[in-house]
């Protein structure tokens, strides 16, 4: 994942991606689901606990893994890239409206910009020891997303504290052990690396076995955080399930066309990976691939 660190000069200068840079707003959209598609989720994976929130502690382990793969949360409505994209377009309309001609450019995983320390500065959380951004009320499920403006503003207060403490669930639920102490987190071991980024190519054999059930992305370290015990269910319903993540069996994915494929998941993060990409995960968590 050595491509984190090109452009390190435009990820810290906001002016070399909006001229005249002023300001940076920070802004959080909450993608929790819905207790009915948790329910369903927990039903399908033998995790009758995992709904309630309050006691994320159990992780399922390779046996328990069932013929329903599983997506991560934040894939499991409409790509959030093009949901928030068109919320950051409305946003900077609204402020030009109320105040004038005003430069500013909105992004989501789209260039290079230090989402989660500009979160920080902006007062919305600390990092936690999993590398996700972490709020005392809403814990981590939320997307974030930045609008960079030639308007100066008055900064809020930088969050400085740390609360996740000596805890270490996250880090020892892990099944790659992809999360390190010190807030550092081996890319090249994380699962939803291997399911998302690596495009065509295998996954490493010494991954076999490890990777549970999940065919794209992977949520433990976020299951597991206690402070994930306040998050809520999203509003937006653009995020609401697309009834093929949570209804399709192994079976069904097997036989899913590339044509089906593109049909059903077109406005999803799944294109992402592609479908040879998700066929290729798909074979990977096969039992007894």
């Amino acid at each position: 994942m050595a491509y984190m660190e090109n452009y390190f000069d435009i990820r810290i200068d906001p002016t070399r991606l909006v001229p005249g840079a002023r300001s940076v707003i920070t802004l959080l959209l909450n993608y929790f689901p819905g207790r009915e598609a948790l329910e369903k989720d927990a039903a399908a994976h033998g995790a009758a606990d995992r709904p309630k929130v309050t006691d994320r502690s159990r992780v399922p382990d390779q046996s328990q893994v069932t013929d329903r793969p599983r997506v991560a949360k934040y894939a499991y409505g409409k790509d959030y890239h093009e949901v928030i994209r068109d919320k950051l377009k409305n946003l900077l309309g609204l402020i030009r409206g109320q105040i004038g001609e005003v430069n500013g450019r909105g992004f989501v995983d789209s260039a290079p910009v230090l989402e989660r320390s500009w979160a920080v500065r902006s007062g919305l959380g600390w990092v936690g020891k999993n590398g996700n951004l972490l709020n005392k009320q809403t814990g981590s499920f939320f997307f974030i997303a930045t609008l960079i403006v030639d308007l100066e503003l008055e900064a809020d207060t930088p969050f400085a504290g740390d609360y996740c403490g000596t805890c270490r669930k996250c880090i020892d639920a892990c099944p790659t052990e992809a999360i390190l102490d010190n807030k550092v987190v081996d890319g090249s071991k994380c699962i939803s690396y291997f399911t998302i980024e690596l495009k065509e190519q295998l996954i490493p054999e010494e991954m076999k076995g490890k990777f549970q059930d999940w065919l794209f992305g992977c949520d433990t370290c976020q299951d597991v955080c206690p402070w994930n015990r306040f998050s809520s269910p999203t509003r937006e319903q653009a995020f609401a399930p697309i009834p093929a993540i949570l209804n399709f069996r192994t079976a069904d994915w097997e036989e899913l066309t590339e044509e089906g494929f593109k049909e059903i998941f077109r406005h999803s993060a799944l294109k992402r990976t592609k479908y040879a990409g998700i066929q290729r995960n798909l074979r990977f968590i096969a039992p007894g691939a």
